[in-house]
């Protein structure tokens, strides 16, 4: 059920990022709800090997480099799903950490209980 309520989180995290900043376009609800399935299963997939990958330029960069990555899966997903599109690499970066922080706050405010 959580992994129901996270995608749908997501999903409505990237329907407010697309509505708050005009780089990133989502069509409608059902483009929102499969960019966030894409999305997530990049960053499960996909994102850690980038990250072991790029470890030398991540040390270099002190961890910068990490938004760079998020941007590139960011707008990946975007040429990838219709209905979902970014209009650059510096809308990709900007709309990465949008939805980084929208989600992190959603994600913060529904799940801060703590179960018994």
């Amino acid at each position: 059920m959580t992994l129901i309520v996270r995608w749908f989180i997501n999903a409505l995290a990237l329907m407010l990022v697309a509505y708050l900043y005009s780089g990133v376009k989502v069509d409608g609800i059902f483009a929102a709800l499969i960019a966030a399935l894409v999305l997530g299963l990049v960053n499960a997939v996909i994102r850690p090997l980038l990250v072991l990958l790029t470890l030398p330029v991540t040390v270099l960069t002190l961890g910068l480099f990490i938004f760079v990555i998020n941007a590139f899966l960011f707008w990946f997903v975007a040429e990838v799903v219709k209905g979902f599109t970014v209009t650059g690499f510096m809308a990709a970066l900007i709309g990465s950490l949008m939805f980084s922080v929208v989600t992190l706050l959603t994600s913060w405010l529904v799940f801060s209980k703590k179960q018994s």
